[in-house]
């Protein structure tokens, strides 16, 4: 069982080993040709559109204890492991960058239990989110992360970025309703990390340290999930504003009201003419901005809401207010907002969306610089954001073959970081630091806890075989 490695971009896994792994899983679920590898060679981010970063062996484990039988066997040999779900990262931070062994989580694909007493979900990392919506709503209880794309979305996946979404303003991250974690570490251990309760100060916190840590430190295979009661109904509302600014004041003016919506997200002109342009839904194309405005709770107190969210509206000047009377009609006024990346991946061969967070009093000035950076490097640009959270997503159409505009892009999204940071933002709000913003980490984050971060992943992955390369 030897490994022969030219060099770290190139490793041969030996057959033997191969035969060790199809021992485990079955030769079904171990994966070696070129075509098979290929499909696990690519994620979401730009950068694999440029390279592909091929595997040496792709493995389909169904539950925990194949997964640690596979990682003594990588830990003993130094195979690099990088662990994926559906594949959307948006920052490279599933390409197996380093060869080796990628391991798909789709088999881990149960939902073990929901028990109404406690509020509290069990499921397999390899579950769609959606599905656990689906699931515990039909219990009359809410799950409330939303990433967008959670009808693909994975809760491991979910986990490993702590992804978020427009209802993250007013109920959180994924970070805020992991009570439990299954983990297998890279010596092949498995560990329980937290407990099934709410209250839980049993020593360090280590459920949080794996979340959001992008696979680097262990291999989530389990998460027990905190649950709330279901709303029980709501409103979703479209306001038009002739400027920005008049969406940011009114945005401020909600919150400071003490109405803390469910959503709150804006989108700017760019983004509305190519929305009504690729997917047409009546939208007005001759406004500068837009906000989605999604309140939840009781009928008496949606009412009395929403009556405050429109005179607020009104009082910065929105020209229209679209308001929903019922589901049909919320949904409606949500699918403009969801084919928001879909229409923008349509104007340009590639579209690469940035996840800057700022505080929110900054909203205005981030998109202002935002629209001079793309007029500067005459890169197409489209913005939508959390507006309730900080968290901006400037959608940027490009053609990656283009080698002019590659260039002229990644000046642009150096001097975005850079306005990021003197804002008083961070690099990212919910896509991870993963491959694409690694450069970018010594400006945002200080020597000290830089070291500390390196050591904690040292004490984890001693031999660095987990998701390497990435993150630090």
């Amino acid at each position: 069982m030897k490994i022969q490695e030219a060099n770290k971009n190139k490793i041969i896994i030996d057959k033997l080993i191969i035969k060790e792994f199809e021992a485990i899983l079955g030769k079904d679920y171990v994966l070696t040709s070129y075509e098979e590898r290929y499909c696990y060679s690519y994620d979401a981010s730009p950068i694999s559109t440029k390279e592909k970063y091929l595997p040496d062996i792709v493995l389909l484990p169904e539950n925990a204890m194949q997964i640690s039988k596979i990682l003594q066997i990588a830990n003993k040999n130094n195979l690099p492991i990088t662990t994926r779900a559906a594949g959307t990262n948006h920052v490279g931070g599933c390409l197996p960058i380093y060869g080796g062994i990628v391991i798909h989580t789709s088999r881990l694909n149960k939902i073990i239990t929901v028990d109404t007493e406690n509020l509290i979900c069990t499921a397999q990392a390899g579950v769609p989110l959606y599905k656990i919506h689906q699931e515990v709503e039909k219990q009359g209880l809410f799950y409330p992360p939303d990433p967008c794309n959670l009808r693909v979305s994975t809760l491991g996946g979910s986990i490993a970025m702590s992804s978020g979404g427009p209802r993250g303003f007013k109920y959180g991250c994924t970070k805020d309703y992991i009570l439990e974690l299954e983990v297998v570490l890279a010596d092949g251990n498995i560990i329980k990390t937290g407990a099934k309760t709410v209250k839980n100060v049993t020593g360090y916190n280590l459920t949080q340290l794996f979340i959001g840590s992008e696979g680097t430190l262990g291999i989530v295979t389990e998460a027990t999930l905190k649950l709330i009661p279901k709303p029980e109904t709501r409103k979703v509302f479209m306001a038009f504003f002739n400027s920005i600014d008049e969406a940011s004041n009114t945005v401020t003016s909600i919150i400071s009201d003490k109405i803390v919506p469910s959503t709150l997200d804006l989108l700017d002109k760019s983004t509305l003419q190519t929305i009504e342009k690729f997917n047409p839904t009546g939208l007005p194309t001759d406004m500068e901005a837009a906000l989605l405005v999604e309140i939840d709770g009781s009928q008496a107190i949606i009412e009395e809401q929403a009556n405050k969210i429109t005179t607020i509206c009104n009082k910065y000047n929105a020209k229209y207010i679209k308001i929903s009377t019922n589901n049909e009609e919320a949904e409606e006024i949500w699918t403009a907002r969801r084919a928001a990346f879909g229409a923008v991946s349509r104007l340009r061969p590639n579209v690469i969306t940035e996840d800057t967070v700022v505080p929110r009093n900054k909203i205005p000035e981030m998109i202002r610089e935002i629209k001079k950076l793309a007029e500067k490097y005459n890169i197409l640009t489209c913005i939508m954001g959390h507006a309730g959270d900080g968290n901006i997503h400037p959608n940027f159409s490009l053609d990656l073959r283009n080698q002019d505009e590659v260039e002229r892009f990644e000046l642009l999204v150096d001097e975005l970081i850079e306005i990021t940071i003197k804002l008083g933002g961070t690099l990212s709000g919910e896509h991870g630091i993963g491959l694409t913003k690694l450069k970018y980490m010594p400006k945002a984050v200080d020597p000290i806890q830089t070291a500390i971060m390196k050591q904690i992943k040292t004490i984890f992955d001693p031999k660095d075989i987990l998701n390497s390369g990435k993150m630090i």
